[in-house]
């Protein structure tokens, strides 16, 4: 029987989490292109604390991209909550956005994680580098099941290799964001 309660990881380093992560698997989602390739997110450590939150992806040989915010949902607990706020569209942010981020697992390594939140709506994921051994993928399937995730919603990224390089993409300015409403 699946529990309510989703179990987070405690004591995260934000520091050592910081960097780029890209995404192995995640719940298909309103808010990325269906066909999106090379997905990743890349996390900055400000100097008030919070992260700076810029996830990437692929789509028609074009870079989208949002930026966001993330932070602690309680600044005084050692759980791995954390609140992301982006502000969409992108391409004229004023709506503010604000999910949950829940670390819920972590290697020791920082090399390989499982997110998703208490809704248990979204899941992803993410690893170090753009392939992940299958044999660990499927150790994190397992424990997303374990939490009460429905893994078969779970579809695989695909990854170029090498990856793209953000500075060598013609950006396509939020238009996957109005696209992706619409269901293209």
């Amino acid at each position: 029987m699946a529990k309510n309660e989703v179990e987070v990881v405690k004591g995260i380093d934000l520091a050592r989490y910081m960097g780029r992560w890209y995404e192995i698997a995640s719940f298909p989602s309103s808010f990325q292109p269906k066909n999106g390739i090379n997905t990743r997110a890349t996390y900055t450590l400000r100097d008030d604390g919070t992260v700076n939150v810029l996830n990437e992806t692929w789509s028609n040989g074009k870079r989208g991209f949002i930026e966001g915010t993330a932070y602690k949902a309680d600044p005084n607990s050692d759980e791995a909550k954390l609140k992301v706020k982006f502000y969409v569209p992108p391409f004229l942010p004023i709506i503010p956005v604000t999910g949950d981020y829940w670390v819920l697992y972590l290697d020791e390594d920082y090399h390989h994680a499982l997110i998703g939140q208490p809704s248990k709506k979204n899941l992803w994921i993410l690893c170090r580098e753009n392939q992940l051994d299958e044999e660990i993928y499927n150790q994190l399937v397992e424990k997303a099941k374990g939490e009460g995730y429905d893994v078969s919603k779970l579809k695989k990224t695909t990854h170029t290799n090498p990856p793209p390089e953000t500075e060598d993409a013609p950006a396509d300015k939020g238009i996957w964001w109005l696209r992706s409403i619409f269901g293209k």
